[in-house]
């Protein structure tokens, strides 16, 4: 079988002025055989299967052509997976409030921690001196955090919590408990604070909230703290205890905000329940008239 450096017919050997070279597999051919079907073209299948594909394949042996359609390959399992992963944290953000904030949460401690820094936190963080010059604050400290283990625990918390509160309530009115608990956790804390220039970030007092309500509407529902199982209502007066004894402490958490959390989580909880009964008293009454 000849080269066809020299011009001749890589099947048959055969010589011409002007040869034909195949587009897809670079090799050159007699007119008898110029066709990818007549000489077995290894690289006719590539270009079947890759439309767009416009004769990189020219001057290659087969194992260039492997490497292509290797790397071809690789791009688009690549660029999949990607769309894959950002189609389920589309999905999961939209039919979860709790994924959501998670996500937010995660967007911003990145952002604030390793981009931008103390310009980041100065905009966003809740200083309860200031809080009438930048009320927006009283929202966004939610969504700040300090470090990753404050990070972690408030998500940790949050994804299996505010997950199991949503299918009880709702995803309305779980965004209620949850920035209504956080507004009013902020408010608490600006209120007690000896400092008014010390300032607040993160999603603890919201998440307590959330915590509180879920104890009302399910007092019985098991959990661990700290690996230890025990009821979600001793749970959450462990958690309030703690916060009460540590009020004043030197230890750099809002304990303050915690409890306001908390407070609230329980009155909207009760509120909740309540309109629950009458509702299902109402329901239970028109049915039993039929």
């Amino acid at each position: 079988m000849a080269k066809d450096s020299d011009g001749s017919c890589w099947i048959c050997g055969k010589r011409e002025i002007l040869p034909f070279r195949c587009r897809y597999c670079g090799k050159a051919f007699c007119a008898a055989h110029r066709l990818p079907e007549q000489h077995a073209c290894q690289g006719l299948e590539f270009g079947q299967r890759h439309s767009g594909y416009t004769g990189g394949m020219n001057n290659k042996g087969s194992d260039d052509v492997l490497k292509d359609m290797l790397r071809t390959t690789t791009k688009k399992a690549a660029k999949g997976l990607a769309k894959g992963i950002w189609g389920s944290i589309m999905s999961s953000m939209k039919n979860s409030p709790s994924m959501a904030i998670i996500y937010i949460c995660l967007v911003s401690f990145f952002v604030g921690n390793i981009f931008l820094g103390v310009r980041y936190f100065d905009l966003f963080k809740l200083t309860p001196a200031f809080m009438l010059a930048q009320p927006w604050t009283i929202v966004t400290h939610m969504f700040l955090h300090v470090d990753f283990g404050h990070l972690f625990f408030n998500m940790l918390v949050l994804f299996f919590f505010g997950r199991e509160l949503e299918n009880r309530i709702g995803n309305s009115r779980f965004l209620g408990v949850y920035f209504v608990s956080g507004i009013v956790a902020a408010i608490g804390y600006s209120l007690t604070v000896s400092n008014p220039y010390s300032s607040v970030v993160g999603a603890s007092g919201a998440i307590l909230g959330v915590f509180a309500t879920l104890t009302v509407l399910a007092p019985d529902l098991r959990v661990y703290v700290y690996f230890i199982p025990m009821q979600i209502k001793y749970a959450l007066l462990l958690f309030a205890l703690l916060d009460f004894a540590l009020i004043g402490s030197n230890d750099m958490v809002a304990h303050t905000a915690h409890l306001s959390g908390i407070l609230v989580g329980l009155f909207i909880g009760f509120r909740i329940k309540r309109n629950m009964r009458k509702y299902n008293s109402a329901y239970n009454s028109y049915y039993r008239r039929w």
